[in-house]
């Protein structure tokens, strides 16, 4: 999926069911804990058809592993990838970090964010496997849930609220069920939250730049998409 370098989207559509053909599966790794990515730092990334440019993803979070390796994590079509793991149908790659709207590139993790993970394992422990919440925290970056129940005629998109870290290291992607919301507005917790990833029907994520182009039916979004899903089926 090709993001655009810097551009955003305004909030108003008009429908959030788009024809589309699309697939996708989760992704598990193995993570200790999760810090949230508050300062708005950017992941940079090329890809093949446009040798020229780099591309920017917002990070949602920063993660320590099993090995102490600490790295960023975004939602990247149908998982939850870490940076290094970056890759896309265009032969996507990783080719470091930014901060938000500067020139200042980097490469590894800031300190502070690799003392901060360092010192929360320490404090709460290496978690089991057989652990079903070991952190929930907000979505901070405006990640959409792309689901279709219907052979991919149609799709919706729905706002994911919070990302909830499993024992198993898995990242799970949140979203409220509107016929059990009974508190408002809902919170990271809140027992009407349901895994998108657990849905039959869930297939990608995109951040709220392209969701709201994609619900806006911005033509130059929904032919990505289109090439994402003849890709998808190839």
């Amino acid at each position: 999926m090709r993001h655009q370098p810097t551009t955003s989207a305004g909030s108003n559509h008009r429908s959030n069911v788009i024809p589309l053909f699309a697939r996708g599966e989760p992704a598990r790794p193995r993570i200790l804990r999760i810090s949230p990515e508050c300062d708005g730092i950017e992941l940079l990334y090329s890809n093949d058809n446009h040798p020229d440019k780099l591309f920017s993803l917002r990070v949602l979070c920063w993660a320590i592993h099993d090995d102490d390796e600490v790295i960023a994590m975004v939602p990247w079509l149908g998982k939850v990838v870490a940076a290094n793991a970056l890759e896309d149908p265009l032969n996507g790659r990783w080719e470091g970090y930014r901060l938000a709207d500067g020139d200042h590139l980097f490469s590894t993790p800031p300190r502070h964010k690799f003392e901060e993970l360092q010192a929360a394992v320490g404090f709460f422990g290496k978690p089991t496997e057989q652990q079903d919440n070991i952190q929930e925290i907000p979505d901070t970056i405006g990640t959409h849930a792309v689901f279709s129940a219907d052979d991919f005629q149609t799709v919706r998109l729905i706002e994911i609220v919070s990302w909830r870290l499993t024992g198993s290291g898995e990242l799970l992607a949140m979203y409220a069920d509107e016929e059990e919301v009974t508190n408002t507005p809902v919170l990271a917790g809140d027992p009407c939250l349901k895994a998108a990833q657990q849905q039959k029907d869930f297939r990608y994520f995109f951040q709220h730049n392209i969701a709201n182009r994609i619900k806006e039916r911005d033509p130059e979004a929904l032919a990505a998409l289109s090439l994402l899903s003849e890709d998808d089926e190839a």
